[in-house]
């Protein structure tokens, strides 16, 4: 409800606001006293007045505590509101350096595990080719005492053997008497 003064409420607001003027009109229009800054105004008037005046008073400010204490709640809520929002927001942020705090360690100890086991494959390898070159020198060491002893035996194989003279002469004709069936 608006008067034509534009107030809420206006006929609250105007009655209050009219008796008022009323009272201020009855003090200025009132005989002053001769040498007093005083005036003489109708006690009952003035009381009746300003009785009906608080009588209005209540309800305004009433209204306007409530105006005021629905302003205090709303901007009361609006704070938590955006406490909340910068809270979720600070929550958020720090979940987000948390992932990237995660996701960069684990790709440090990816890394590192990636490191280790490369080597660990290294001296892997150094050691199994050590070992196959114990094992083939050692092997080498064995072929050469084997060829040694084919070599010493093809050797005795080769010596002449010199039989007494009798064996000779026998050995000399069964060899004729062989080579005469080829013939």
């Amino acid at each position: 409800m608006t008067d034509t003064g534009g107030h809420p409420h206006g006929s609250a607001v105007h009655d209050t606001e009219a008796l008022l003027l009323r009272v201020q009109e009855l003090v200025e229009s009132s005989r002053s006293m001769p040498m007093s800054a005083s005036v003489l105004v109708n006690r009952d008037e003035v009381l009746t007045l300003l009785e009906d005046a608080i009588a209005n008073l209540p309800e305004e400010l009433r209204q306007a505590r409530w105006l005021l204490k629905e302003r205090e709640e709303f901007l009361a809520q609006a704070r938590r509101e955006a406490d909340d929002i910068v809270e979720a927001g600070r929550v958020q942020a720090e979940r987000m350096v948390e992932r990237t705090e995660v996701v960069r360690e684990a790709r440090r100890r990816a890394q590192a595990l990636v490191d280790d086991a490369e080597s660990a494959a290294r001296a892997l390898r150094h050691e199994a080719e050590d070992y196959v070159d114990q094992r083939l020198a050692s092997f080498e060491v064995v072929l050469e005492r084997t060829m040694q002893a084919v070599q010493k035996g093809r050797q005795r194989l080769q010596v002449v053997v010199e039989l007494p003279v009798e064996e000779s002469e026998s050995q000399q004709a069964e060899s004729t008497f062989f080579d005469q069936d080829q013939g």
